[in-house]
């Protein structure tokens, strides 16, 4: 048996990267990008039991806020769930 994919009102989605790590004692996932991330921007984040959105409040980078991660970049999201690694990031474009 098939099933629709829930389709968001928000716009399509867009593979921007993966979890590499979670640190729960700070909400924190690591993120490997797979393309430019900025501050404001809505994610959705899919894998395991896990399939929330949030929008993107803070970053940082090698332990500096940033207001843009490129691609290849590691940076630390605070998250509102717990991930995992391997969990996919997604960009809601408008």
């Amino acid at each position: 048996m098939f099933f629709k994919k829930e389709v968001t009102e928000i716009g399509t989605p867009k593979l921007i990267g993966r979890v590499r790590n979670f640190y729960p004692r700070l909400s924190v996932a690591a993120i490997k990008l797979s393309g430019v991330l900025s501050v404001g921007d809505k994610i959705r984040i899919e894998g395991g039991n896990a399939n929330f959105s949030q929008t993107v409040e803070s970053m940082e980078l090698n332990k500096e806020k940033i207001n843009q991660g490129n691609t290849h970049d590691l940076i630390g999201l605070e998250v509102e769930n717990v991930v995992r690694e391997g969990y996919k990031i997604f960009l809601l474009e408008e």
